[in-house]
Parts: structure tokens; C-alpha cells; sequence
């Protein structure tokens, strides 16, 4: 048989709350670090890592083949044509006659009959 206060009584119980205490205090010293402003502004300030760089590059001197390099780099580039370098064109030397001066008044005599 159940009790007299019936089942739910005994869930009741188990959904209460415990009653708050009191919070404590937070505006109290105890506990607290006190920042040197020198500490902080050498915390904050930015470190040139240029030296420990340099050295890392120049550890490795493997360099890639340049049938591989190019290859990288055509395709890392875009398909616009604002992203494509500009076509290496061969410039054309001025083309020199092979006949002189000499020759062409030799074919003026014989053709014009001019002496």
C-alpha cells in the first residue's frame, strides 16, 4: 500500500531545490597577483623571429626542378586571362638581304638593258 501522502510525495521531494546561501564576497585582495605593467608590456610586445628564420630557410638548400616548378605554378593559377602571364613571343630579327647594291645594278644592266 502507498503512504498518505500519496506517490507524489516522495518525487516532490526529490525535485526541491536546497535553499541559496549567502555568495561570498569577491571584492576581497586575498588571492590576487599583482602585474608588473613592465611585464605586461614585455608579454605584449612583438618578437622578430627574422634570425630563427633565416636559419630554417637557408637549412635547406633542395631546390625543385623547374619542369616541376612550372607545373606548380600553372596550376595554382587561375583560369582568367588576368591570371595568366603574359605569352613569351621570340623577337624577330630584321630579315638582311642577301643580294648587295652590286648585284642589283648587275640585274638592272642585263634585264633594262641600261648600260
Amino acid at each position: 500500500q502507498r503512504g498518505r501522502d500519496g506517490p507524489r510525495a516522495t518525487g516532490a521531494a526529490r525535485r526541491r531545490r536546497r535553499a541559496p546561501e549567502p555568495a561570498r564576497s569577491k571584492a576581497t585582495i586575498k588571492g590576487r597577483v599583482v602585474k608588473s605593467a613592465i611585464e605586461e608590456y614585455h608579454k605584449k610586445k612583438p618578437v622578430n623571429h627574422l634570425r630563427e628564420n633565416l636559419q630554417y630557410m637557408l637549412k635547406g638548400r633542395l631546390v625543385a626542378d623547374k619542369t616541376i616548378t612550372e607545373q606548380v605554378l600553372a596550376q595554382n593559377r587561375g583560369r582568367k586571362s588576368k591570371d595568366q602571364p603574359p605569352e613569351k613571343r621570340e623577337k624577330k630579327k630584321p630579315e638582311g638581304t642577301v643580294f648587295t647594291e652590286e648585284d642589283f645594278r648587275k640585274f638592272e644592266r642585263e634585264y633594262f638593258g641600261i648600260p
